[in-house]
């Protein structure tokens, strides 16, 4: 019986860690809860990824970038087409005091993707803001803003501190299911808990 109510949790557990709706924007489904993106109108984004490739390899970040003083590549997709035949603007300046830290001029860019490379990131931790302008032939330029903290190092979110914990349970269910010492020891454990309720 117990161990019928094991698997079947195990199951479950499983098949929510490995969904990949469940995970997609931070558990929540669709861009409304996105926080790496820039709203140009209603309804029409532009959305961004941070990368540290040397330092972190095989990470991405948005709000937070960890470290300072290194390579960082600020990537830019457009999520309208509508916006790829207009220039568009780049600059990142440190806050509150407004200093410009990286500019690019206004260039239009056919693919849709734009990746800003600052060969040596940011020099000081601290808060700094992306303003993003989309030159209208009209005169109507499109203004975005987002911010982001630098150097304050890698932190582990709520998400990652869940993943570790299922996979530490996903470890221990397979050690319950190919040792029989420790299968005898947990069916211990849980016989008595039954026997004393």
């Amino acid at each position: 019986m117990t161990n019928s109510i094991m698997r079947k949790n195990f199951i479950a557990l499983l098949g929510m860690l490995f969904s990949a709706t469940l995970w997609a924007h931070g558990g929540a489904a669709g861009t409304d809860t996105d926080q790496c993106k820039f709203e140009l109108e209603p309804e029409h984004w532009i959305h961004y990824t941070a990368y540290q490739p040397l330092a972190y390899p095989a990470e991405d970040f948005c709000g937070n970038i960890p470290d300072t003083g290194t390579l960082t590549q600020l990537v830019f997709d457009y999520q309208d087409v509508r916006y790829r035949n207009r220039a568009v603007e780049f600059e990142v300046t440190k806050e509150p005091e407004g200093t410009r830290v990286f500019f690019q001029e206004a260039k239009k860019h056919k693919s849709g993707t734009v990746v800003l490379t600052l060969p040596n990131g940011v020099a000081e931790p601290g808060k700094y803001l992306i303003h993003i302008t989309l030159v209208g032939a009209d005169g109507q330029n499109l203004d975005a803003h987002m911010s982001f903290v630098a150097g304050k190092g890698m932190s582990t979110s709520s998400t990652s501190l869940f993943m570790y914990f299922l996979f530490g349970l996903a470890g221990l269910y397979v050690l319950y299911l190919s040792h029989a010492g420790f299968k005898s020891k947990v069916d211990d454990i849980l016989g008595n808990k039954a026997k004393d309720e």
